[in-house]
């Protein structure tokens, strides 16, 4: 897996942001087949800085039905993996600088 395929965007929300700036704290979702090593590398490469601690979520796809004309439809989102990414002290990301 190369770096971009691990790391799929940044979490970039409220509830991340706080934790970014009080914690040194940083979501990703990422590739589900992805192990905490390889996330480590891929933010490490990605950012330059030192990862500390990898925290991982696997979240399962929604599963939706709708009613149409044709019938039923049934439909999912795809399963995502979220990982929360502890960072060296002194050591920043700013995802603002390269969106």
């Amino acid at each position: 897996m190369g770096v971009m395929s691990v790391l799929i965007k940044p979490i970039i929300t409220e509830k991340m942001t706080a934790d970014s700036e009080l914690f040194n704290r940083y979501g990703f979702i990422v590739d589900p087949k992805a192990n905490k090593l390889q996330i480590k590398e891929a933010v490490e490469k990605a950012y330059g800085v030192r990862v500390e601690k990898v925290r991982t979520m696997n979240y399962g796809p929604e599963r939706k039905t709708r009613y149409t004309k044709t019938g039923i439809q049934h439909g999912k989102t795809n399963a995502i993996k979220k990982a929360i990414v502890d960072v060296a002290e002194g050591d920043a990301i700013d995802f603002y600088s390269n969106l």
